[in-house]
This record gives structure tokens, C-alpha cells and sequence, in this order.
């Protein structure tokens, strides 16, 4: 029988359990995960399983690492996005958010622009931290995912994105996600970023801010590759600031919509509304 063993092919014995594979491969492992899931007892093993053994504060070789971090995901997906490429426009409260997901999710490569250093503010909600203080977003944060994933590209602008330079940087992306705050940028950016590349999905956000019920923010699909995650209504103004509870949730729902775009789902819910027009 054909078993993955720490993503390695193995060839076992039919009648093998769970358990009984620890005890022959590595009997000091103390994390069992079976095709995703962390094991507490046994189970019988069958063609195809995906089991990864770790013993807790072993640090392992790279190569074994690289194929560890990936332990826990449903099987089948980092094979799907390892060799894909996001871009990632605004690298603030949304963005380093996105961008945070998606190296632990093992995209291969992704493209941060923002012309913005990190200041004390953005602390409250981004992925930055007090000794990055006057560092270039992109630079700060490309430390930071490497610290967490050094097994994926991280490509980084340091500029101003205009109609003239958005074609050049993000060319070569499969998902294009915008994180800006103003909404002139937001329409910059989609209106050309949707006129050079026509059949690459877009993943925006619009009302983030204050602490209104995240139940609210939901994703609306507009056209035929642009979606929108936000509740459309609280954007940041005085007396509605932004927070890292709601913008880190808005944040994590696109890079979950990034993951079903690059796997190829369809979402249902939208594609059942819009099937009743």
C-alpha cells in the first residue's frame, strides 16, 4: 500500500494503523497528523493517507521542514498553490494581513507594493513591530515572512503604483488583491489592473472600520473576475478608526477567497445569486 510519510512516498504493509507506523518510524513522535488532522488515537491506514510524525522541539533539516509546515493542511492543497504568484497592492492593515496567510499557506511567490514606511499608528492593526519603525512597509514586512516561511519568493516595490507602473509590477500574478485605504487608489488600481489583465481575478475590500458586528462583512461578486470583501458601508472616518480585530478578519477572508480562487472553487453562494437574475 502507497502512503505519503513526512510528504515522502512510503510502500506499507495493508494491514498497517496509524499507531503501529509510529511505533516503526519514529516511536518518540508525540504529534500524529493524519491527512491534516492531529491524531490522539489509531486508525486504520488506507491508499493514498498522508501521515506526518514530529516530535515536539526537534528542529528539523530544511528540506523536512519545508514539507512539515504543510502538515497541517487538507491534503492536496500546497501541491495546487506552491508554484502560484499573488500580487498584493497596499501592505497596511489588509495587505500584511493577506500577506501573512498566504506565506503560511505556502503561495509560492508574492508581490508586495506600497510606498508608505511603518510609523507608530499602524502598529494598532499590522503586521509590523516597534524596532521596523521607519522601515519601507514592503522591506519590513518581507523580514517578517521570511521568518515565518523562508521557502517562498517574496518580490517587493517600493513605490507609488500609477496606471503606468500597476501592468509592469504585477504581471505576471494569477490573483491580484488591492489593500489601499483611499478610495482614489482603490479605483486606480481596479480600473487598470482590470483593463491590461481582464481575466485575472480581483480581490478588493470596502468598509473595514470600527467594531460593527463581523457577521457583517460579507463578499460581493462585481463583473465577472472582481469581488469585494467589506460590509460596503463603515469606512474609516472620525469616530469610526480602524481596528485589528475587523480589518484583520476583512483581511483573512480575502486571502481565504485568494486560496478558493487559485484552487479553482467557484463560490457557490454568489454563483446560486447570481443564477436567480
Amino acid at each position: 500500500m502507497k502512503i505519503h510519510l513526512n510528504e515522502q512516498p512510503r510502500e506499507i504493509d495493508a494491514h498497517s494503523t496509524l499507531l503501529s507506523l509510529r511505533v516503526q518510524e519514529k516511536p518518540d513522535a508525540d504529534v500524529v497528523i493524519l491527512n491534516g488532522a492531529q491524531m490522539s488515537g489509531d486508525a486504520d491506514l488506507t491508499e493514498g493517507d498522508r501521515i506526518v510524525l514530529i516530535k515536539r522541539g526537534e528542529i528539523p533539516d530544511s528540506d523536512t521542514l519545508q514539507s512539515l509546515i504543510y502538515a497541517r493542511h487538507t491534503p492536496g492543497v500546497h501541491d495546487k498553490i506552491k508554484h502560484s504568484t499573488v500580487g498584493i497592492a497596499g501592505v497596511g492593515g489588509l495587505g500584511s494581513n493577506v500577506a501573512t496567510a498566504l506565506i503560511r499557506l505556502g503561495v509560492g511567490r508574492l508581490i508586495l507594493a506600497d510606498f508608505d514606511v511603518v510609523e507608530p499608528s499602524n502598529l494598532n492593526r499590522q503586521q509590523y513591530f516597534v524596532d521596523q519603525l521607519g522601515l519601507p512597509k514592503v522591506e519590513a514586512l518581507k523580514q517578517t515572512l521570511v521568518r515565518i516561511n523562508p521557502y517562498v519568493t517574496v518580490e517587493t516595490h517600493h513605490l507609488r503604483l500609477t496606471p503606468g507602473n500597476v501592468p509592469q509590477v504585477f504581471r505576471h500574478v494569477k490573483v491580484m488583491v488591492e489593500a489601499f485605504d483611499r478610495a482614489e487608489e482603490k479605483a486606480m488600481l481596479t480600473q487598470s489592473f482590470a483593463s491590461h489583465f481582464p481575466e485575472i481575478p480581483f480581490v478588493m475590500a470596502s468598509g473595514v472600520a470600527g467594531y460593527g458586528p463581523g457577521e457583517d462583512i460579507k463578499i460581493q461578486k462585481l463583473g465577472k473576475h472582481i469581488y469585494v470583501v467589506g460590509d460596503m458601508t463603515h469606512a474609516a472616518r472620525p469616530g469610526s478608526g480602524l481596528m485589528a480585530p475587523r480589518v484583520g478578519l476583512a483581511g483573512y477572508m480575502q486571502a481565504n477567497l485568494v486560496l478558493r480562487l487559485l484552487l479553482g472553487v467557484e463560490d457557490d453562494r454568489q454563483q446560486g445569486s447570481d443564477n436567480k437574475k
